[in-house]
Formats: C-alpha cells, sequence, structure tokens
C-alpha cells in the first residue's frame, strides 16, 4: 500500500513562488511514483486537517521562517505525524547562518571570515562609521546576505563603499541581521546529501556558472540565466574533498533525508562551507534535482524513497 502523503506549499515568505513550483513539481513526481498526494497551503486550518486525516508523511516545500526555522518541525513532531527533512534543531542551525559557520569552522572547516550585523547596531552607533571600519578591516570584494534568509533574496556582492550602504538596506528587508562575508575566488558547487535511514551520501556536485556572474534570485530560477555542469569541471580530488565537507555540515548541523550544502572550492582546490539548505528548491531550474537525475535515478523513485524513509525514521 502506498503513503498517503502531505505536501506542504506556498505560504506568506518572500520565497512563496519558489515554494509553490517546489511544491507542485514534488506533488507530481509522489503521484507518478503511485504515492496518494494531498497538495495544502499553511492557513487557520491546517493542523486541524492534519489531526483529522492524519496522512503517513508531511512533505513541506515552504521556504522563508515559516517552514525552516524549527517552529514547524516543532509542531509536527507534538502532533507524532512523520515528516521529510530535518528535525527543528538541525532547521534552526542550519537557517541560522553565522551559527552554522561558527559551528563548521569548530569541525576544521574553511569558512569565509565575517561579521553578523544587527539592524540595531546602525541605529545606537553611527552607521557611517560602522560600515568604514568594516570595509576598512575586511576589504572589499565583500558578500552582504541576511543572516536568515534563503534563495539568494537580499544578497549583495561589494566591490566598493559607494554600493556598500545599498546592500545593507537590501539585506535589512529580509532579515534584521545581516552577515558580512569575506569573498572568496572559485568555483561554486551545489553538494546535494541524501540519506535513506543508511547514512548520508552525496550526490554529484553541481557547478553553478551564472551568466551575469552571481548567482542571484533571478539567476537560480529563470531558465538560461545560468549554466549548470552535473557533475562539477574540477578535479576528482577537488569533488572529493569538497563532498567531505558537504557530508561533514549534514551530520554536524544534525538534519535528516535531505539537504544541500553550497560549497567554493578555491583555485588551491580548498572547499570553503558557505551555508546549509534544510528545504532545497525543486523547481525545474533547481539543484537537487539535478543531482539526483545525474546520480542516475528518477524524480519519481527517488523523492518516494524520501518520503518512505521519513516514514520509517
Amino acid at each position: 500500500m502506498q503513503p498517503t502523503i502531505l505536501v506542504l506549499a506556498g505560504g506568506i515568505s518572500h520565497e512563496r513562488d519558489v515554494s509553490l513550483k517546489s511544491g507542485r513539481r514534488v506533488a507530481d513526481a509522489l503521484i507518478e511514483a503511485g504515492a496518494v498526494v494531498d497538495f495544502r497551503e499553511p492557513d487557520s486550518e491546517l493542523f486541524g486537517h492534519l489531526l483529522a486525516t492524519r496522512p503517513d508523511v508531511v512533505w513541506s516545500t515552504l521556504h522563508g521562517s515559516v517552514g525552516e526555522d524549527g517552529s514547524l518541525q516543532d509542531l509536527l513532531k507534538l502532533a507524532r505525524i512523520p515528516f521529510v527533512g530535518s528535525d527543528a534543531d538541525g532547521a534552526r542551525l542550519a537557517w541560522n547562518k553565522p551559527a552554522a559557520k561558527i559551528i563548521l569552522k569548530r569541525h576544521g572547516v574553511q569558512t569565509p571570515d565575517s561579521i553578523t550585523l544587527p539592524k540595531s547596531t546602525f541605529r545606537e552607533l553611527n552607521a557611517e562609521a560602522v560600515l568604514a571600519l568594516v570595509a576598512t578591516e575586511m576589504n572589499f570584494p565583500l558578500i552582504v546576505k541576511p543572516a536568515k534568509s534563503g534563495s539568494a533574496q537580499g544578497v549583495s556582492k561589494v566591490e566598493n563603499a559607494q554600493a556598500f550602504a545599498k546592500a545593507m538596506v537590501d539585506a535589512f528587508v529580509y532579515c534584521d541581521q545581516v552577515l558580512i562575508e569575506k569573498y572568496i575566488e572559485g568555483t561554486e558547487l551545489a553538494i546535494s546529501v541524501v540519506d535513506l535511514g543508511f547514512g548520508p551520501r552525496a550526490l554529484p556536485a553541481v557547478e553553478v556558472e551564472p551568466n551575469s556572474g552571481a548567482f542571484g534570485y533571478q539567476e537560480r530560477y529563470v531558465p538560461g540565466e545560468t549554466t549548470y555542469y552535473v557533475p562539477a569541471r574540477l578535479r576528482p580530488a577537488d569533488l572529493e574533498r569538497a563532498a567531505e565537507v558537504a557530508l561533514l555540515a549534514h551530520n554536524a548541523l544534525r538534519l535528516r533525508h535531505l539537504s544541500r550544502v553550497d560549497i567554493i572550492v578555491d583555485n588551491e582546490g580548498t572547499p570553503w562551507f558557505l551555508e546549509a539548505n534544510v528545504t532545497p528548491g525543486m523547481t525545474e531550474t533547481s539543484l537537487f534535482p539535478q543531482a539526483v537525475i545525474a546520480d542516475g535515478e528518477s524524480l519519481p523513485d527517488a523523492y518516494l524513497s524520501i518520503a518512505l524513509a521519513a516514514l520509517r525514521s
């Protein structure tokens, strides 16, 4: 008997459209695999519906805080309903990018030097002086990103002081804390990790080459804006080291079932951890599905296997 799976998508975050596209593609693949699928958006009736119908598994493709900050995972655990993806602890660790960097650094992984500043710093201190200090001590180019956000929304590469203030304002739209990070020159990789109950396994790395030079929101979700290479065009030894970092991140952050780890491999072959994602995008241009296909599996078979692993865990 095939499982009944409730796919959650949409919500009110800045990533609503991406979530809806991801959820529909997951639902279609699960239906093709023979599962019984209920597709819903989160609303005031959600938990009443869940408790009344008690699906075998919930698969959330909700992006943003509602789906990735651990709160939904805590509620599903309270309701005793199995769900795909990391539990609340893992979700919170990965969602907080500065915290994730600290954990990986303590495990001996290279991650770009950074500083995290809350909005209150700029209200209470001299904003111009703060930006001048950071620019002088860290030097350009810098990456400015929300400390808790996804889909590269609010992320900027800053080349000079004139662009710094605007980048900070753009990032504060999405979060009241901003991560300012040294830019690492190299090859950008996305390494997806899957664990079906037999230990985590890294899928083939996806190399990202955006036409604009920056892998932003448009480059991620508009077909033709980015060229992807699967597997990546790096030396086998470099790819092996990057995969080891992805697996270490998956374990150190206590993630489950599936994740995607973003890494830069510099010109010396050193992998640098950027961030981990507990709810990878599943759209037609997303990185996780590309890695699954490169691994030789069909999306329906792979997604059903993940759902069944969640049901067993």
